[in-house]
């Protein structure tokens, strides 16, 4: 069985995180959200895996390389060119676009295909879809959820025949125009002759172009209803509304990795904490190379990567920290993602460090530690 993951978009309402990571980089618990699809999909049986990439490619590519560490064949098709100068331009030419490119250069589209975005975590049941896909002689189907009508405008709408035929197809519309409260979940099924409806040498995309072609050519293209887990990371509140479900085991087969040292703490190898004065209430995982000062309080679910410094007094409520993120003395994070030169609350309201006097925030590749800090942020009072 084959499977494509769509990882050429910028992941522009995730930034800051994505300034220096493609999408499907993101980390959660450790690792990339990509990397929990490609396990998924070879638990399935899929053993050879296309990926579309641009936007800062080599970073996806360096971390999976040919797959071999996960058991299955990945191969690349990188959207973009090389200028004048030698240097390596991203252009993406939308998710069908990307499909059709691969087709015309290597035919890897020559069976029933799996094609899943590579920013989502989830646990559908792939053999179970498949079947369904089969049984309907669909010749494109799409595995749909129901969302609160105010998150409509966030997705594409499907809307079906009481068969689940779909005949409209809206692709992120307002909560008045929309026809249904059913979206795609981005994980589709292809029939090979799918890629024959989408025009050549052109940016061309799936939920705006081709699927409403489908739609209207009234062609067998069926939605799927299915119960499963899918956590979308759409935006920065989404990403900080996963993390804080995982922390609490909300979410079947991730567990929290490191040592439990306390109920509801867990630490990575070489980390140190100075329990005097110190409050940790879980869920909290701390990863390694970590040093927690005395009289620090940290309530969770938080999780502060590898590397970081938090200093004596310093209060930090529902946060995630990234790697080598350094709190100075009596500072409080509440509800806070704290990446490189950026923090971010919540509802998605970003800062740089620049917007914060020398006092409140200080570069730390300015202050050299005993340990790694080269690139990473002080926050202080």
């Amino acid at each position: 069985m084959k499977a494509m993951i769509l990882a050429a978009g910028k992941g522009t309402r995730v930034r800051p995180l994505t300034y220096d990571l493609p999408k499907p980089m993101i980390p959660l618990l450790g690792k990339p959200v990509m990397a929990y699809l490609v396990e998924h999909l070879a638990k399935h049986g899929v053993t050879e895996i296309m990926v579309n990439v641009s936007y800062l490619h080599d970073k996806i590519e360096e971390y999976f390389g040919e797959g071999h560490q996960f058991g299955v064949q990945i191969g690349y098709s990188f959207e973009g060119y090389t200028n004048d100068d030698g240097e390596v331009v991203p252009q993406p030419i939308g998710s069908a676009g990307g499909m059709k490119k691969i087709q015309e250069f290597g035919g890897f589209f020559d069976e029933t295909t799996i094609v899943l975005c590579g920013d989502a975590l989830i646990d559908l049941d792939l053999k179970s879809a498949l079947f369904e896909h089969r049984r309907k002689g669909a010749l494109a189907s799409v595995i749909t959820r129901e969302v609160p009508w105010d998150k409509v405008s966030s997705y594409g709408v499907v809307v079906t025949d009481k068969e689940g035929r779909i005949t409209q197809f809206q692709e992120k519309p307002s909560k008045e125009q929309a026809l249904s409260n059913f979206i795609s979940t981005g994980i589709y099924i292809f029939e090979p002759e799918v890629i024959d409806l989408i025009p050549s040498g052109q940016s061309f995309d799936i939920g705006s172009e081709l699927f409403p072609l489908m739609a209207e050519r009234g062609l067998p293209f069926y939605a799927q209803k299915r119960p499963f887990n899918w956590l979308d990371i759409g935006s920065v509140a989404d990403y900080w509304e996963v993390l804080q479900d995982v922390l609490k085991g909300e979410v079947a087969h991730m567990d929290v990795p490191g040592i439990q040292v306390e109920d509801g703490v867990w630490v990575g190898l070489n980390t140190s904490i100075d329990w005097n004065g110190t409050v940790i209430k879980g869920p909290v995982y701390i990863g390694s190379g970590c040093l927690i000062e005395s009289g620090v309080t940290i309530i969770g679910p938080t999780w502060i990567g590898h590397g970081s410094h938090i200093c004596e007094g310093a209060e930090i409520t529902r946060s995630v920290l990234f790697e080598y993120t350094r709190v100075l003395h009596d500072v409080t994070l509440h509800e806070m993602i704290v990446f490189k030169d950026y923090s971010v609350d919540r509802q998605g309201e970003m800062k740089h460090s620049t917007e914060y006097s020398s006092e409140e925030w200080v570069n730390a590749r300015d202050r050299r530690q005993h340990r790694r800090t080269e690139g990473d942020m002080i926050y202080a009072k």
